[in-house]
């Protein structure tokens, strides 16, 4: 019996466009150009997903993450926090950093947060876009363990299930939900098929 899409998985197809090197473009829609109706499906999506773990926190990483947390967070009535990835001097030296290393863009980047905004009293959901190899969320994780919170919670838009990110996560004991899970794709014909 042929699985029904979701309205993430259609999007994907509709408009996604496959790349050599297992590269998922999605930015007319989620990453660069914003379809906000479908980031509020999403943030009603892991709302309806999340909502019995009493967040106080939704944490992302900049940039493409921060629109799709903003509309998460909206609907728990909560702050977003994002991880910088480059340290100003307006931040201070009162941080938690993480190194991550970016599967898109092959750079690592130390990543921060100021210490106030995140605390040990806080139940936090982290929110990003694509997972591939778990680089960015491990550094979050990283980052919410410093901070003595908790982690409630991992939503991602996209995951790569061919690649090891989301099982070694789940691995870990964390409750990951991803909207769309790509099992394969292929650029010609264009072909992208999402898990069961």
């Amino acid at each position: 019996m042929e699985k029904k899409l979701n309205f993430l998985e259609q999007r994907i197809l509709k408009d996604g466009i496959v790349k050599e090197g297992n590269v998922l473009r999605v930015d007319s829609f989620l990453n660069h150009q914003l379809d906000v109706l479908l980031l509020e499906e999403m943030g009603k999506e892991f709302y309806k997903r999340f909502k019995s773990e009493k967040i106080t926190k939704v944490l992302t990483v900049e940039a493409s993450g921060i629109a799709i947390a903003c509309f998460v967070a909206a609907k728990f009535k909560v702050p977003v926090v994002f991880a910088k990835k480059s340290k100003s001097l307006n931040l201070g030296d009162d941080v938690y950093s993480a190194e991550v290393e970016s599967f898109t863009h092959k750079t690592k980047n130390t990543v921060v947060i100021t210490k106030k905004y995140i605390s040990d009293k806080d139940n936090v959901l982290v929110i990003d876009d694509f997972l591939a190899n778990g680089a960015a969320l491990q550094g979050l994780i990283s980052i919410i363990n410093q901070a003595g919170a908790s982690v409630a919670g991992i939503g991602i838009a996209i995951e790569k299930g061919f690649q090891p990110g989301g099982q070694f996560i789940r691995n870990l004991g964390y409750h990951l939900e991803s909207l769309a899970i790509v099992e394969s794709m292929e650029v010609e014909p264009k072909k992208i098929n999402f898990r069961k």
